[in-house]
């Protein structure tokens, strides 16, 4: 029993997971204990690595033995799960536990349509028939609002968008009507607007279903949105516990009040014209330095690094294997900025409005269809391939997923070398050297030249990157995406890194971003992209401090503010999808219109597609 005297939905004690490595148990989550109450919502938050996940998954009994053990106890009601056999596990899960994983994409089956996969669950556990499990799916599809729930029952994972392919989750492990719903890091992979949706979705949810809520996570921003207690895990232990509004009024732990440093908040740039490191906050001892402004490198005389002007980038879509063009993706529609020595360039938008086709088509690695791309006084568009090479010196890439961006079977030494030798800057043994400058520049070790990627952090990852790119020494930067699959503490340590390179070097950046809050922190200006166009432009301190566009406006309004007081508000919950930018072949694009707000501060004129859904009474 609790102290109000509820009997807790599911209550863990010391609960201990190890795994064997070389031979030997070594415990990676150590006596965590907390209780779950009816209708509440704990999260667990913490940094990768600091075993949340993992107590989440010895809670659904899914350590395999082989690999590791799990000790301590885990009630459910009167039931202690460590001891029940698998056969009565199976019938918990899903119907008493149910659970939505980060990316729901390899949760589902893509050879099985989306109905069939949730029936499925109905029929097992609930003993339905297929008419009547069919009828029950078409019910958690409307409830979880896809719109036209009963038409979308037939199709496959790939023909949903992240935002709907997480309702979908959603729906299935509400089918069995769970008791606990544990959901880990369900919105990390969501651009802000559809993770706010699934926020608001879960919280009306678990208010109708009375179900209690387990939230994964290591976003201190979702936690004030959604938790009303919350347990902070560090390297395996739980150093702090308690309600939601007290952890954030009064942290005691030390790297409780890190975490909370760490998180961006939107608004906190107001006053500041230039942007602004995050405070360092030691781990140890909660001390904080405080961030002071950048210094303002723009020379605004100079010609800027990059002119971009008219940009085109669209992709045909044919119909058959011989068929003609039936369609095309209009990905980048005519679109122009410039970005200036020394000056950040923010890109923001949600998935599919053309954010990183504009950076990939700068730099040519998809072909743009018409316009003007200058770096340095040259049009990058009209360049042959051994001319587009020695410019790329320029102009380098750090991409969201560094993993992927590093050769697995190559020295990180190797990988930062290679740019240097590929260009003949030098010869081997000054490659050498450059690299171990890079790795020191960036914030590592020049002997961790020598180690492979997987040997890193991905925040180590990222840096390695970063020295890659720094390698050839280039004027401008293209950053897609790259901070957005860090913890929120390694985010900040590489913007601090960024800025600081850019103060150095006087580094010009193209930002590409969907979290609102970091691009206010590193940018001076903002474009806002939608559906392949900029719909407003300007200074950062005007477009959010004056936002103009009702797009703009959406945008900022979904960003998560670490302040549990906001708990109880609830947002209407949109049914609609991201507009597809698919046009008919013979589509012709209407010509924009732009007026200047105040100096430098453009906003696109736009139509009856932004105006209210409901008309005003008179």
């Amino acid at each position: 029993m609790n102290k109000a005297g509820v009997k807790p939905v599911i209550s863990v004690a010391n609960l201990t997971t190890s795994f064997i490595v070389e031979g030997q148990l070594r415990p990676v989550v150590r006596n965590i204990s907390f209780d779950v109450a009816p209708r509440e919502t704990v999260a667990i938050v913490g940094e990768s690595g600091s075993g949340k996940s993992v107590t989440a998954l010895s809670i659904m009994r899914l350590i395999s033995a082989s690999s590791g053990r799990v000790e301590g106890s885990i009630r459910l009601g009167d039931r202690d799960l460590l001891t029940l056999p698998e056969h009565e596990m199976r019938k918990i899960r899903g119907n008493d536990i149910a659970m939505i994983f980060q990316e729901p994409m390899t949760s589902l089956n893509p050879v099985l349509t989306i109905g069939y996969q949730i029936a499925e669950a109905l029929m097992l556990h609930r003993g339905m028939s297929h008419s009547e499990a069919k009828a029950e799916t078409i019910r958690l599809l409307e409830k979880v609002r896809i719109p036209a729930a009963k038409s979308r029952f037939d199709e496959y994972p790939h023909r949903f968008s992240g935002g709907m392919r997480q309702r979908v989750m959603i729906a299935m492990a509400l089918a069995c009507k769970p008791k606990l719903l544990i959901a880990d890091e369900p919105t990390t992979a969501l651009d802000v607007t559809i993770q706010a949706q699934i926020l608001d979705l879960i919280k009306i949810l678990q208010d109708e279903e009375g179900m209690s809520v387990l939230f994964i996570t290591h976003d201190m921003g979702v936690v004030a949105e959604i938790a009303d207690r919350t347990v902070v895990m560090y390297k395996g232990e739980a150093v702090e516990s308690g309600n939601t509004d007290d952890i954030f009024a009064r942290p005691k732990h030390p790297y409780t009040r890190a975490l909370l440093s760490a998180v961006p908040r939107l608004g906190s740039m107001e006053g500041h014209a230039r942007p602004m490191r995050f405070p360092v906050v030691d781990k140890a001892t909660g001390e904080s330095d405080v961030p002071v402004e950048t210094p303002d490198t723009v020379n605004e005389k100079e010609r800027p690094v990059l002119e971009v002007k008219n940009l085109i980038t669209r992709f045909d879509i044919h119909s058959g294997l011989f068929g003609g063009v039936s369609g095309r993706v209009h990905a980048v529609e005519n679109v122009s900025f410039t970005v200036k020595a020394g000056e950040t360039l923010a890109l923001v938008g949600e998935s599919g409005c053309g954010k990183s086709t504009t950076g990939r088509s700068i730099v040519r690695l998809v072909e743009p269809n018409s316009g003007t791309v200058m770096v340095d006084g040259q049009n990058v568009l009209d360049l042959k391939r051994e001319k587009l090479r020695e410019m790329r010196r320029n102009m380098q890439m750090i991409f969201q997923d560094p993993f992927a961006s590093l050769n697995p079977r190559a020295t990180v030494g190797a990988a930062i070398a290679e740019p240097i030798l590929t260009h003949g800057l030098a010869s081997k043994a000054q490659a050498r050297e450059m690299t171990a400058d890079l790795l020191h520049r960036v914030g590592l070790t020049a002997d961790m030249a020598s180690r492979y990627p997987h040997e890193f952090s991905g925040g180590q990852r990222q840096r390695i990157c970063i020295a890659r790119a720094l390698a050839l020494k280039p004027k401008l930067i293209i950053a897609d995406e790259a901070v957005s699959a860090l913890d929120v503490s390694i985010k900040a340590q590489v913007v601090n890194l960024m800025l600081d390179l850019q103060e150095s070097m006087g580094l010009a950046y193209l930002f590409i971003s969907h979290d609102m809050a970091v691009v206010e922190r590193v940018s001076h200006r903002v474009a806002v992209m939608y559906l392949g166009e900029i719909v407003e432009i300007g200074p950062r301190v005007s477009v959010f401090g004056n936002p103009q566009h009702p797009y703009t406006k959406k945008l900022m309004a979904a960003v998560p503010i670490p302040d549990p007081a906001r708990r109880g508000q609830k947002h209407p919950v949109s049914n609609d999808e991201i507009k597809s930018p698919v046009r008919p072949a013979d589509y012709v694009p209407p010509i924009r219109e732009y007026r200047e707000v105040t100096p430098g501060h453009f906003v696109q004129v736009w139509g009856a597609e932004w105006e209210p859904k409901t008309a005003l009474a008179a």
